[in-house]
């Protein structure tokens, strides 16, 4: 058995992340609201019209704060789980969303999630914190068992390496490709890379976007990988 879940939470206890990921912050708020525009794009690029009737599994859910924007694009929170594996990010999600929200603490492989059951698995930022290549794999492959066929795995995560981090790496789209090899993937490139939008929308918000408008300075992919 793969010791990267034990790994992963190691890592994560000795961040030391502050209010980085403030919505206080106006590089924050851009960010969260680009991706919602760029998601709801992709909704709409693949005929989604009906988010309440829609099930929707996210992988490494965090405190809960991807699936509130979800509740409030419209989910059905009976039709929403996450799974997470820190418990203290279990509990503060708990806290924040409906009862009726299934929510799995622990390893996500060990996580009982039928094959077939999702109109849609979500993942964001969370392969680029696995290091193990094998492990990356099996995940990709039970997410890939858990979407219905012609459903999808909507995936957002940055492309390349953080020099200052190395407890994360890059995940660029030819390895996406790797992981779901029978998917058809669509995707954007959104995110302005987060040092330069930290170090310019604190001046004025509308730099943040006029910086964006050159798709070099993107750093994630939002791509849905669509399931024949």
């Amino acid at each position: 058995m793969s010791r990267e879940p034990d790994r992963v939470a190691e890592r994560y206890a000795r961040r030391q992340v502050g209010d980085r990921y403030s919505m206080l912050r106006p590089e924050v708020w851009q960010t969260v609201h680009e991706r919602q525009r760029a998601m709801l794009t992709l909704f709409a690029r693949h005929g989604v019209r009906e988010l309440p009737a829609l099930r929707l599994l996210e992988v490494g859910c965090g405190q809960g704060g991807n699936l509130l924007e979800l509740l409030r694009l419209g989910f059905r929170p009976e039709h929403l789980s996450g799974i997470e594996l820190l418990p203290d990010r279990v509990a503060e999600a708990r806290r924040c969303l409906p009862a009726a929200l299934a929510l799995h603490e622990g390893d996500a492989l060990q996580a009982p999630i039928a094959e077939a059951s999702q109109d849609l698995v979500f993942v964001a930022t969370v392969f680029s914190s696995l290091l193990d290549d094998a492990f990356q794999q099996r995940l990709a492959e039970a997410m890939w068992r858990w979407v219905k066929p012609g459903g999808a795995v909507l995936w957002y995560d940055f492309t390349v390496d953080n020099p200052r981090n190395p407890d994360v790496r890059g995940v660029p789209l030819a390895r996406v490709r790797a992981l779901f090899p029978q998917g058809r993937i669509d995707r954007l490139r959104v995110t302005l890379a987060p040092p330069i939008a930290r170090a310019v929308a604190p001046l004025h918000p509308a730099l943040y976007t006029l910086f964006n408008t050159l798709p070099a300075l993107r750093t994630h992919v939002l791509a849905w990988i669509a399931k024949p």
